[in-house]
């Protein structure tokens, strides 16, 4: 089949023009150039680039993202065990933002954990000011260690 255009890679995958000059320009995406320079994608692109949208959707970081790809097989359309041996890897990462999306639903109408939404229940959860000591931000929902009244 014939290599797609950048317009027709960003109307199939619903990614901007610009999008996709970024991840050729950072390797996520190969593009070759016809014989008047216009840049053409292989198809296995769009799986490629869907790929790219739904790593971001859930957090991963371009580095992440990168790495990742750096596993699939150059030359050929990554198989189906390609890609399940992939998304096998960022399952316990995945499973830990879960959590802390959660702990977010679940928390968030009465503790910022310590961010701080209520000072008459933070004297109660942070005397002193004692999420401080654990790191920066709403640590109460960043880490485990959370007041047990949290939970």
């Amino acid at each position: 089949m014939a290599p797609l255009t950048i317009g027709q890679v960003a109307r199939r995958t619903g990614v901007s023009v610009s999008a996709l000059r970024y991840y050729e320009q950072e390797g996520l995406v190969p593009a070759g150039r016809t014989s008047g320079g216009q840049r053409v994608y292989p198809r296995d692109a769009l799986r490629r680039i869907s790929f790219i949208r739904i790593a971001q959707t859930v957090g991963l970081t371009l580095d992440e993202i990168r790495g990742a790809m750096a596993s699939l097989p150059e030359g050929r359309t990554p198989s189906k065990a390609d890609w399940a041996r992939l998304s096998a890897s960022w399952r316990p990462r995945l499973d830990d933002q879960i959590a802390s999306l959660v702990r977010l639903r679940d928390d968030l109408d009465s503790c910022i954990g310590c961010g701080c939404l209520s000072l008459r229940s933070c004297r109660i959860y942070n005397p002193d000011d004692a999420a401080a000591s654990l790191g920066a931000g709403p640590r109460y929902l960043l880490s485990d260690d959370r007041p047990a009244d949290l939970d």
